[in-house]
């Protein structure tokens, strides 16, 4: 937002529907541990890779500003992150096992045909030793909660500093 000028006037910003930390506690405390749980053992990088491509393709803004705040903080290359949207196109920015992750990650998150396709998780299962790959699975399905939550209560983007909800 620092890059508009005086004269540009900006939509007004949604108000969260509720705040669920607040309303359900428990429920936020049991998924923020399967949230410390799940990226056990992973690369910090890889991880944040697959959160923002599950919340690009959700639609998840308030995950979008959480996870591409939290890859820079952490030493992430803008040029990466913008060209997650488009990964297929840009293969070259990404390791064959950050591919395969990001594949396995677009496939759990939309299930299109109901199921993830075979070829898809042997990428994976080729590039992850199994107890990484169950890691793995379970980070998708956990961002996948993650933005749920936040495109349902609408969750609002750009207050976010880095390292702000880090835990475990």
């Amino acid at each position: 937002m620092d890059n508009h000028t005086d004269t540009t006037a900006l939509a007004a910003e949604h108000a969260p529907r509720m705040r669920m930390a607040k309303l359900a506690p428990e429920v936020h405390k049991a998924v923020l541990g399967l949230e410390i749980a799940a990226r056990k053992g992973l690369d910090p990088s890889l991880v944040e890779l697959v959160k923002i491509r599950a919340s690009q393709v959700n639609h998840c803004a308030f995950c979008l500003d959480m996870h591409t705040k939290d890859a820079l903080a952490a030493g992430e290359s803008v040029e990466r992150i913008v060209q997650l949207a488009a990964w297929e196109e840009s293969r070259h920015f990404y390791t064959e096992k950050e591919l395969a992750a990001i594949e396995l990650t677009e496939a759990v998150t939309v299930l299109t045909d109901g199921f993830v396709p075979d070829e898809v998780y042997a990428r994976a299962a080729a590039q992850f030793e199994e107890a990484e790959l169950a890691q793995l699975i379970a980070v998708i399905a956990t961002i996948n909660v993650w933005n749920r939550i936040g495109v349902t209560t609408r969750s609002t983007p750009g207050h976010y500093t880095p390292g702000q909800y880090k835990q475990g």
